[in-house]
């Protein structure tokens, strides 16, 4: 594992000591696994459906598809998550 990639798996937990569901962890490692091409094309003015475009992993319901998952998360917590990786990462580059 690089250095990058630990920085990176630390964002499954980060901020350290705030309660977290199983949703919440694989939440940030899918985001966490974005490739970073990806990333830079994100538009934080995109309506909902747009980032559901862009992401392409959205269910027809409006659910995020993600394995392990005791909730579904909608477009508005992946877009705050989403925006919360963009920050952490922006800091450690």
């Amino acid at each position: 594992m690089t250095e990058e990639d630990r920085d990176v798996s630390d964002f499954e937990n980060w901020p350290v000591g705030e309660p977290r569901d199983e949703t919440d962890i694989g939440l940030r490692a899918y985001i966490t696994r974005i490739p970073r091409d990806k990333l830079s094309q994100y538009d934080s003015t995109w309506s909902d459906d747009q980032v559901a475009e862009w992401d392409g992993n959205f269910k027809s319901d409006g659910g995020l598809m993600l394995v392990c998952c005791e909730r579904d998360v909608k477009v508005p917590e992946f877009r705050r998550v989403l925006e919360e990786f963009i920050r952490f990462i922006s800091v450690r580059e």
